[in-house]
């Protein structure tokens, strides 16, 4: 009941705003959904390949994280539209429009990737954990999982309030890593150089790159934000329709902004503290926790980065058990309950703590099983968004499908890369 009543005040809020009578700061109604979004391109995977980039290469590679976002803005957009003009998710029209056998082969492989992702997550927020608290990751791992089933439980008292908390938490982590960039002070001429000159030092260079850009297009979100707007909002016609894409559109911009502002941040301060300190062979987040306070010198340092860690954890676990029930109900028409789902999730982390696994190598080795998925999720969306008999008078321009299918094409042949230079 709550949890309606709370759906039935935003789409009070929304009719006001589309007939031009609402009130002051109701269109912020409008705005959401690409904050949840935006939450999976700064989770720990993030973390671990701008904090090498940085270290190892200064500001280089600045570019690709410029690059990887702007793709994030067009592939998101395509996304919620598929949602807006359908009514149905992306894992929804590929349950209706392709066979069945077939619909069964990716909801298992996307159920993968939900797991692989879920690794992540639960590592990088049992780390955060160990490294402010000194609470054993084991035990991290499970106070994360508990803190996320009572996140997720927020939601019987309406979905907005999960935006809310969800998008305070990015824009807290924006906020400390705004700080520490800040402090770390910057060499602006060379940060400006490797914001907008593309260049790659050397072949490992363009392995990070590619993971820079694999840990950035996630799958699950592709699949989570055409739910989030499928019917968050009820139209009455096309115009009002119309109305609503623009809104999310730069619902999109500002949402994956924010992430950028992170990721970019987070590799320009590895760049200006260890890089031009002589720590170059700084590649894993707890050795960035451990020397950023003394090379920034203050204790304040290591703890605005270990909080940004842990809420990206937190918050990232949260999106991605949300994908999953996504995932599975539009797949194949099923659901469980949200806290079975979230302790058959953790199973993977819990094995990997357990086993004593370096969480650089989990954290990495997740990435590269995540870049199997995004084929997967990339290529019927574009489809989907590109056919005018599924998407009406919402679908694609004959530019953002070819711009489409180029970023598609780059991104599956990065990460083969990824794998190939992997496994090799």
């Amino acid at each position: 009941m709550l949890q309606s009543i709370s759906n039935n005040s935003i789409q009070f809020q929304a009719t006001d705003v589309l007939r031009g009578k609402a009130k002051r700061f109701n269109w912020l109604v409008m705005f959401g959904p690409a904050l949840i979004a935006a939450v999976a391109y700064v989770d720990p995977g993030n973390f671990a390949t701008n904090i090498e980039a940085g270290a190892k290469y200064g500001y280089s590679l600045l570019w690709v994280v410029l690059a990887a976002n702007l793709m994030a803005m067009l592939i998101q957009g395509m996304s919620a539209r598929l949602g807006l003009a359908t009514g149905k998710n992306l894992a929804e029209v590929i349950r209706e429009k392709y066979p069945k056998p077939v619909v069964w082969f990716y909801w298992i492989q996307a159920e993968l990737v939900a797991i692989a992702t879920d690794l992540a997550e639960f590592l990088g927020a049992a780390l955060a954990f160990y490294l402010l608290f000194d609470i054993p990751m084991i035990y991290g791992a499970l106070l994360t999982g508990v803190v996320t089933y009572a996140a997720l439980l927020l939601q019987r008292f309406g979905f907005r309030l999960m935006e809310i908390i969800i998008g305070a938490m990015i824009m807290a982590i924006a906020g400390g890593f705004a700080v520490e960039l800040f402090l770390s002070r910057p060499d602006m001429a060379a940060l400006t150089q490797g914001l907008f000159v593309p260049n790659f030092p050397d072949s490992y260079a363009l392995y990070l790159a590619a993971g820079i850009l694999g840990a950035t297009i996630m799958p699950h979100v592709i699949y989570l934000h055409s739910a989030l707007a499928q019917d968050r909002i009820k139209v009455k016609n096309s115009s009002e329709r119309k109305a609503i894409a623009r809104f999310y559109r730069l619902d999109v911009v500002l949402g994956m902004a924010l992430a950028g502002v992170v990721n970019m941040a987070l590799l320009a301060l590895a760049a200006a503290t260890f890089h031009t300190t002589g720590h170059k062979d700084v590649a894993t987040i707890s050795e960035s926790y451990k020397l950023l306070s003394p090379l920034m010198g203050g204790s304040a340092a290591s703890t605005i980065f270990g909080i940004g860690l842990l809420l990206a954890g937190l918050s990232s676990s949260i999106v991605g058990t949300m994908s999953g029930q996504v995932l599975m109900q539009g797949f194949v028409r099923f659901t469980i309950p949200i806290g079975v789902r979230r302790l058959i999730t953790m199973v993977p982390a819990l094995i990997v703590i357990m086993l004593g696994v370096s969480e650089q190598k989990a954290l990495v080795a997740s990435q590269v099983v995540l870049s199997f998925g995004i084929p997967f999720a990339l290529i019927p969306l574009l489809t989907f968004t590109s056919s005018r008999k599924i998407m009406g008078d919402m679908v694609n321009k004959k530019w953002i499908s070819y711009l489409g299918r180029l970023i598609c094409g780059l991104i599956i042949g990065l990460n083969i890369y990824v794998i190939y230079y992997t496994v090799a």
